[in-house]
């Protein structure tokens, strides 16, 4: 739908598993013309599988966007892994409610299967965007070790590592949900990008008075108003919407808003499962983005919200 500059598609493969921040970051993703997205995996995460599996197709029909969709893993490896309808409420995307059944259909490759067949085809420049647990990737990675050589980099929302300023010490619901995933990603030594869950959470945050302005905008800016009417984040004063996984986007096609730094990341497995530490070094093979520029944040959101006012969503009816 728009192009920033004339630049080098990037080539992407999204992990997901919609869940109100996953739906409003794919909206950007899959209307950015500088992205390629080669396949959607689903998993189980902010809701059960067959939902986000769904969710997922239904996004599909919504924009009007042809991407294959695979299902992916059910539960975590080796643990019960729990969901998030406390906050993205029953059907996964807050406030608006998705049809049961969907245009859009899976294609007859699992997630994994898929994945191996797209990367290994690749030119070592497809990027895997996680935006719920890992999973699926950990588990590409145990059936197909080979793989890990085509995979320049990894990009994924999760964790708020012990020992970064300004985050508290918690424990995140990606991480936590499989943090045995979590550990076979940062073992293969993969380069990463992180966005810690409380940089959208404490200063990526969007406010009542943005969420609001937002709503009559255009169609899709109808369509995130009526999903964060029921996803404000709890426990705040104020009343507030994370943008979690939206800022994987944001650091993706614009790295200039983050403060990046060099680490290595540890995650605990056994007492508490999910809890991550950071370890400033230059030689980290994570980049951790540790502040955002909030001024700038906020203008790129409301322009690209403003270049959807052309789009109309099929079968939406506006509040």
């Amino acid at each position: 739908m728009w192009n920033s500059k004339k630049t080098k598609k990037k080539k992407v493969i999204i992990i997901t598993e919609p869940g109100v921040d996953d739906a409003a970051c794919l909206a950007f993703m899959l209307f950015d013309n500088n992205i390629d997205t080669k396949l959607i995996t689903t998993l189980r995460g902010n809701v059960p599988i067959e939902k986000a599996t769904r969710n997922a197709l239904h996004l599909l029909d919504l924009f009007g966007k042809d991407v294959p969709v695979a299902k992916g893993e059910p539960k975590a490896l080796y643990r019960n892994s729990p969901t998030a309808e406390f906050i993205h409420q029953k059907e996964g995307l807050g406030g608006y409610n998705p049809p049961k059944s969907t245009s859009h259909k899976l294609i007859k490759d699992d997630a994994i299967e898929a994945m191996y067949k797209i990367l290994k085809e690749g030119e070592g420049d497809i990027i895997p965007i996680v935006l719920g647990p890992h999973t699926n990737i950990a588990k590409l990675i145990l059936l197909h070790p080979d793989i890990v050589s085509k995979i320049p980099c990894v990009y994924f929302e999760g964790g708020s590592p012990y020992g970064v300023p300004g985050f508290p010490d918690h424990i995140s619901f990606n991480i936590s949900s499989d943090p045995e995933a979590f550990k076979i990603l940062l073992d293969s030594k993969i380069p990463l990008y992180m966005i810690p869950s409380d940089m959208g959470r404490r200063k990526a945050h969007l406010t009542e008075e943005f969420v609001y302005k937002i709503k009559n905008i255009n169609e899709m800016g109808n369509f995130f108003y009526q999903m964060y009417s029921k996803y404000w984040e709890p426990g705040f004063e104020d009343k507030r919407i994370a943008t979690n996984d939206t800022c994987v986007y944001l650091l993706l096609q614009h790295p200039e808003l983050f403060d990046l730094r060099p680490c290595e990341i540890a995650v605990d497995c056994d007492m508490e499962p999910g809890k991550t530490f950071v370890n400033f070094t230059d030689k980290g093979h994570v980049k951790i983005a540790v502040a955002i520029k909030r001024k700038k944040f906020l203008k790129i959101m409301l322009k690209n919200m403003k270049k959807f006012n052309k789009f109309k969503l099929n079968n939406f009816k506006k509040v």
